[in-house]
């Protein structure tokens, strides 16, 4: 093994030093004098939390399976070692190797939530990169980006040379033979960035020019060169059978946060819920042969160790071959011990009776992802799911010997009004009564709990939502005391608890989610300001982005609070998620006529992403 980049004193004096030194079990190790690049795949958050995302996994795997190519693993240090190494110049590392992150050839940076933006910057610091691209050299790491927020990465264009929109199997060969000419040739760094922006997939937010209008809006966004494409295709793989998958994935020394076998059986989603923008922009939906996932399985719990293993899904219920595979699993956990982890599942009989075998149900509490307490209003985000759908599954959970429920629901939904809000405590009653109706008395296992919660709602990109405003923090504030007070109401509410989320962090995260390059600006000062995981309530300090925004002339409700006109250019407009912008205006029309489109496999709806060739458009015509 390497040397390690941190000496035993550091080590014995941080919390869990073994997120640092690596040499985990399945560790990929390469005899760098065969190698020609060299990448760096950072998770900008805590090691358990990258560790427990599968894209890095699979993009580890599927480098490293290049013999020419290896790929390390970094992660942001937490800030216990961020100040020590501030103070002492330490250069952030890899795990593998252990070495500087300037010594690679390319530093990927997974974006999951806009609020991690500021450890973006962390990372490049530590590094001893400048922030801004436009201040890196040739010999420095090419900095790109992948992930969700590369439909929108506006707020952190002016930190990346790259973005890669889409799903990493499809064209980052293409990339790296363009690095290695890069690398070994004469060319300059501009001429670099000019022949990636060819790459499909590839955005080089340097090649584009964004200008406004006085009253703050998006005027055009034009491109540096002639021959740079307009607009940027979002990458998808079609045949997903036969994609590179991690049969053996590195196992963390310490718990990561998803400590077990994980397997990916679907991507996308039929349901076509108007505020979800993972099942907007991982269309078309494809699933992967159920022969191949068991194979997969076995493999992987043998090559890992782990007792675990969980379904990876948007909605794990539309996997068509689920009862085959289930039915496998479950073999498995007779035979071997190993428990099934079931995420994702629509509640009906069918779904109950797969938990009743795979789950312990004295320790574990059925979801129910509601999102919003009327029918009317579930109809306007196109839930497709009806409370007598709800009353029924929590009636057979009930029947079937479950005794908690947790509700899931988002306040300020567009067109939502007190009459929903009321709904969600009479939702949680009615439940309740459910479980009294249905249980015999003596049979009762003490008294049932109704947990709800509730999350701010934030419009995403390439939703059909992204036209509508966020109600301010302080109605949101309002709505859940109405909501709280209204369980107080309620016959049952000794059964009933009502939680809601921080308004303040959701304000952020809907700042960055549609903001432009502006906000670029806002982002590095706060940071300067010694802002990092955001996402971690403990170290959020809105009143230091509200002082940075307030600095930089920046209106936090213009981001938020406005409604989008159709005909507005929107700073995302010149990316290609693969759902067409018709078909968004359409839908964001139908949620305020509180009309239901019906999913992908009762109905096509047209939303554009036939266009990739495969999937869930294509299953009715083979």
């Amino acid at each position: 093994m390497s040397k390690l980049a941190l000496p035993e004193r550091i080590l014995m004096n941080i919390d869990k030093p073994a997120r640092y030194i690596g040499n985990e079990v399945n560790i990929v190790k390469k005899d760098l004098s065969n190698i020609d690049i060299r990448i760096a795949m950072c998770f900008p958050d805590v090691y358990e939390i990258g560790m427990s995302y599968l894209g890095l996994q699979i993009l580890y795997d599927m480098f490293n399976k290049r013999e020419d190519t290896y790929c390390e693993r970094v992660f942001s240090p937490w800030p216990d070692l961020d100040k020590i190494m501030r103070e002492e110049n330490i250069k952030l590392f890899t795990l593998e190797t252990q070495s500087p992150i300037m010594d690679m050839d390319m530093l990927g940076i997974t974006i999951q939530y806009e609020m991690c933006y500021t450890n973006i910057l962390q990372i490049l610091d530590l590094s001893g990169m400048p922030l801004y691209a436009k201040d890196r050299t040739k010999g420095m790491p090419i900095v790109i980006g992948g992930g969700p927020c590369t439909v929108n990465p506006e707020p952190i264009a002016d930190f990346f040379d790259l973005f890669y929109l889409g799903e990493g199997e499809t064209s980052y060969d293409e990339l790296l033979e363009l690095i290695k000419v890069y690398k070994s040739t004469d060319m300059d760094k501009e001429e670099f960035l000019k022949q990636a922006s060819k790459v499909p997939g590839i955005y080089v937010p340097s090649m584009y020019i964004v200008n406004y209008n006085q009253n703050g809006t998006v005027k055009e966004i034009t491109t540096k060169y002639d021959d740079i494409p307009k607009v940027v295709k979002r990458q998808v793989v079609t045949d997903f059978s036969q994609v590179t998958y991690p049969l053996a994935p590195v196992v963390p020394y310490i718990k990561a946060t998803q400590d077990r076998v994980v397997l990916e059986i679907m991507r996308g989603c039929i349901r076509g819920c108007r505020f979800c923008q993972a099942g907007m922009i991982y269309r078309p939906t494809r699933q992967k042969d159920v022969e191949m996932l068991k194979k997969y399985a076995r493999a992987m719990l043998d090559n890992t160790g782990y007792e675990e293993i969980s379904l990876s899904s948007l909605s794990s219920s539309d996997y068509e071959n689920l009862d085959e595979l289930l039915n496998y699993l479950i073999s498995l956990k007779d035979e071997d011990h190993v428990n099934v982890s079931l995420p994702s599942l629509r509640i009906d009989s069918f779904s109950l009776d797969v938990m009743s075998k795979v789950q312990d149900i004295k320790k574990s509490s059925l979801t129910f992802a509601a999102e919003a307490g009327t029918q009317r209003l579930r109809n306007v985000i196109n839930k497709g799911i009806t409370e007598e759908d709800i009353l029924n599954g929590s009636r057979q959970a009930f029947i079937g010997g479950w005794d908690k429920v947790k509700l899931y629901f988002m306040l300020g939904l567009p067109t939502e009004t007190d009459q929903d809000l009321l709904g969600i405590a009479e939702l949680a009653e009615k439940i309740s009564e459910e479980y009294f109706d249905a249980v015999p008395k003596e049979k009762r296992n003490g008294r049932v709990m109704i947990n709800a919660s509730a999350s701010y709602f934030v419009p995403k990109p390439f939703t059909p939502f992204q036209w509508a405003p966020m109600i301010l923090p302080e109605e949101f504030t309002r709505r859940a005391y109405y909501v709280k007070d209204s369980f107080m109401q309620q016959k049952n509410k000794k059964s009933l608890k009502f939680t809601y989320h921080d308004a303040y962090i959701s304000i952020l995260e809907g700042v960055l989610a549609r903001g432009d390059r502006r906000l670029c600006k806002t982002i590095y000062d706060v940071y300067k300001k010694g802002a990092i995981f955001d996402a971690w309530t403990e170290f959020f300090d809105m009143d230091k982005y509200k002082d940075t925004f307030t600095e930089n002339n920046v209106d936090i409700e213009f981001y938020t609070a406005r409604e989008r006109e159709i005909s507005e250019i929107l700073p995302w407009d010149h990316l290609d998620a693969g759902v067409s912008k018709k078909f968004l205006i359409n839908e964001w029309e139908k949620a305020k006529n509180e009309t239901v489109t019906p999913n992908c496999r009762m109905n096509c709806s047209g939303c554009g992403s036939a266009i990739y060739g495969g999937g869930v458009c294509f299953e009715t015509k083979n």
